[in-house]
């Protein structure tokens, strides 16, 4: 089968290339970043988004059979916005639909909510609502949190772990979030290329933590001991942001600490994942949080290959 993924020089478009190599799939990528490091030779062809050419896009996907779609935004910024990001998927998926693409699979976030205030889960629900009136076979994966060896949020939490005798949490710490593994959610995607119809699956990991429990869990793996302190959201928001700049990252908004402290990140149903991040996190311990993974530094740098913790 011809497919083209998104983002397969970065982090989970990557996974979801190797699964369909190693399944016998010619693959084409997808990018904004050309010039980057390519990790699989020859065997993965590249092509620019073109969003402000959408008939050069959609000659890029000419023949191929399905799409699995990864692009979007963290959060909002001067180079890059939720906005851009939902017009520019609705350009990609029409693309895909004018270039006779049989089915698309794309992943989304856990609860869209087209009348969200939180622009994210606002962008994810325009997504899905533009897919899914294209009239073509679709799968919508709803992944919660990603954990791998490119992972931000896993890794800089052991990051400052390492560093800061205090670890301060946003408020009481006891909201619930379920990580998945990045190449689970690979596995997922690459069977779902096959399949007809239209399916929505939320996919999350087969362990669930509270987001103390969580930074507790990190800091045993590691042998640490660290006090972990309750504050409240904007204090922690503030102190995060000035680690930020010195760092030169955004490392949280405050959009993402409202929909972690809303329960946005917990699904109540079967997991979909095997991979346990307590078992993954013991297996790589000793390189996990050596290095802080920056956002921005991946935005910015178009060139450098995805550093893995």
């Amino acid at each position: 089968m011809k497919s083209a993924v998104t983002g397969a020089f970065g982090y989970s478009g990557r996974y979801i290339a190797k699964r369909l190599l190693d399944s016998g799939h010619g693959v084409l990528t997808l990018t904004n970043s050309l010039r980057r490091e390519n990790p699989f030779g020859e065997t993965v062809r590249s092509a620019a988004f073109h969003f402000d050419q959408p008939e050069k896009l959609t000659e890029s996907l000419r023949g191929i059979d399905v799409l699995i779609n990864t692009y979007w935004v963290r959060f909002d910024h001067s180079l890059f916005t939720h906005h851009e990001a939902v017009t520019n998927s609705r350009i990609l998926l029409q693309a895909a639909k004018n270039a006779g693409v049989r089915r698309i699979v794309h992943v989304s976030i856990a609860h869209p909510d087209i009348h969200s205030d939180l622009p994210y889960f606002r962008g994810k629900a325009q997504v899905e609502s533009a897919l899914q009136s294209l009239g073509i076979s679709y799968c919508i994966l709803r992944p919660t949190v990603l954990f791998g060896k490119e992972d931000i949020l896993i890794n800089n939490i052991a990051w400052a772990l390492r560093r800061l005798p205090i670890f301060g949490i946003f408020g009481s710490g006891d909201y619930r979030l379920q990580p998945i593994y990045v190449d689970d959610l690979a596995n997922a995607a690459v069977e779902q290329i096959n399949r007809d119809g239209q399916q929505v699956i939320n996919a999350t990991g087969p362990e669930t933590f509270t987001y103390r429990d969580l930074v507790q869990t990190i800091s045993r793996a590691l042998g640490l001991k660290r006090m972990i302190l309750s504050l409240p959201p904007e204090i922690c928001y503030l102190g995060c942001r000035a680690l930020g700049l010195f760092l030169g990252d955004v490392i949280v908004t405050r959009q993402e600490i409202r929909g972690l402290m809303d329960g946005l990140l917990y699904v109540d149903g079967p997991a979909l994942g095997q991979t346990k991040l307590t078992s993954w996190i013991q297996r790589h311990r000793d390189a996990l949080g050596r290095r802080y993974t920056s956002e921005m530094a991946r935005r910015s740098d178009r060139i450098s290959k995805y550093q893995s913790n």
